[in-house]
């Protein structure tokens, strides 16, 4: 199994910059966005008692389960037994029929408790974790991270064990989704967004404006470069993703 090397964390970091939503699939992306907002509450508190962040929990969902909340969390088999598909014989403990909450609590206990790197690689290489390696062990991109985007074409395991390199996912991936919902503002990766005086208009080099900077260039089509001096690109780059100018530029007092 890779372990999250400097090298694996930029091919994700690398990933996620180019990535781009395919315009044909746009609609559908965004009704899942959606779908996934409007189950926000449920999600957090299945991923609150192991630090899980409930955006993570609801990609999973959608993925495994199409969202479908009569099916465990693990893989989609119903609640109504314990799943067969692997990981068969989930939940260990408790008997059928299953709540939505029990299931999903001995999923994360499973696969996500101790995982603390919320980063985009962090969560871009927990969530490729989750589905397994095998389509990095052949080299191809998976699409249970970048299906409906431009970093993935064709290649889908048809049923377990078995490869079919011409076939296409339907089904839109995880890092697709986090796309959507970075590129709405709705959610953000590790640190949040610097703020206070260290990040004002002008700035010259600090830690503060690195960071900044670097939350920024997650937003299509932002380019910055990580220097951490604050000037009018960075303030342009921070009014595209917020709405408001730097505290300090000179345009912030206009209308």
């Amino acid at each position: 199994m890779p372990t999250l090397t400097q090298g694996l964390k930029s091919e994700y970091d690398e990933l996620w910059r180019t990535c781009a939503i395919r315009p044909n699939r746009a609609a559908t992306v965004n009704a899942l966005v959606d779908r996934l907002v409007a189950s926000k509450a449920r999600y957090q508190a299945a991923g609150k008692p192991s630090g899980v962040p409930w955006f993570v929990v609801g990609v999973i969902h959608q993925l495994e389960a199409s969202g479908d909340f009569t099916k465990h969390l693990h893989n989609g088999d119903p609640l109504t037994a314990r799943t067969v598909r692997v990981p068969a014989g989930r939940p260990a403990t408790g008997k059928p029929p299953f709540t939505w909450e029990d299931s999903a609590a001995d999923a994360i206990k499973s696969h996500l408790k101790g995982w603390t790197d919320w980063s985009i690689p962090g969560t871009l290489y927990v969530l490729e974790r989750y589905n397994g390696w095998g389509y990095r062990d052949r080299g191809h991109s998976s699409p249970y991270l970048w299906s409906f985007s431009s970093n993935y074409a064709k290649g889908k395991y048809v049923k377990d064990g078995v490869f079919d390199p011409n076939a296409v996912s339907a089904q839109c991936g995880a890092a697709v989704l986090l796309r959507r919902l970075a590129e709405r503002g709705v959610i953000s990766f590790g640190r949040p967004a610097p703020k206070g005086p260290a990040v004002k208009y002008g700035t010259t080099v600090t830690e503060e404006g690195k960071r900044l900077q670097a939350f920024l260039n997650t937003f299509p089509g932002i380019a910055l470069k990580p220097d951490g001096e604050l000037g009018e690109l960075s303030s342009n780059a921070f009014k595209q993703v917020t709405g408001h100018y730097l505290v300090g530029d000179p345009r912030a007092k206009k209308p």
